[in-house]
């Protein structure tokens, strides 16, 4: 118990503010999830929960005490969505393991055109949807900032569970927005990781696109050889 409330209370002094430990350390596990996620490791997938409960508690504001007063609703909600997906991720990968090669879960892939479109689609409206809900919850505004994180959030996640290289993508959009946004209401730990985050999933997409096309390659059959003297 002594340890739960030294967590719950611990702050970073910066400067003339404070930093919640939670905060930072709940960036330092998502970060990590990240990095095990780029080199395709199932270990990613607790190691971002862990992360995601801690984040959970920090961006539910007042209830637990945070350092700074604003509460997104749409940040604390995609925790809970997190561990959700994270789960799936957690599964599928595990099972990828019995057919993956040199430890790695997955081989990464192209989403369809289809998917694609879809999942733009499903950017935008969900957006569209949930800035209302997280409005009529007192979110900090700008509320569809909010929202569109949720969503890219959401789409990533399971992005990276299917083993879409796209996925990194939709992160460096949900950076774009989410970055500002997190400055804004005071959350400097988790928007200097995110900023960071933005350049790291720019390098996490190629490093996918690259093993795509190696490791696709290697798997692809070749075709047997006719045998000498068959009649054409």
């Amino acid at each position: 118990m002594d340890f739960l409330r030294w967590l719950f209370e611990a702050q970073i002094p910066v400067g003339g503010s404070v930093l919640v430990l939670r905060e930072v350390l709940g960036n330092i596990f998502g970060l990590a999830s990240a990095l095990g996620g780029m080199r395709r490791k199932v270990w990613a997938w607790p190691i971002g929960i862990a992360g995601n409960l801690l984040l959970l508690t920090v961006f539910l504001g007042n209830v637990f005490g945070a350092a700074s007063p604003a509460t997104l609703w749409g940040q604390a909600g995609r925790q809970i969505m997190f561990i959700s997906v994270a789960a799936y991720g957690w599964y599928r990968w595990r099972q990828g393991l019995q057919t993956g090669t040199q430890g790695r879960a997955i081989v990464p892939s192209w989403a369809s055109p289809k998917v694609r479109i879809g999942m733009v689609a499903a950017m935008f409206a969900g957006t569209a949807a949930l800035t209302p809900v997280f409005d009529s919850m007192g979110s900090y505004p700008p509320v569809w900032a909010d929202a569109w994180t949720f969503m890219g959030s959401l789409l990533a996640t399971y992005g990276m569970a299917r083993g879409w290289t796209e996925f990194w993508l939709i992160w460096v959009a949900v950076d774009i927005v989410g970055v500002p946004l997190l400055f804004s209401a005071g959350y400097f730990a988790s928007a200097f990781m995110y900023l960071f985050y933005g350049f790291f999933t720019l390098a996490g997409f190629f490093v996918w696109w690259r093993a795509e096309r190696r490791e696709s390659q290697a798997i692809m059959p070749t075709a047997e050889p006719e045998p000498v003297g068959a009649l054409p």
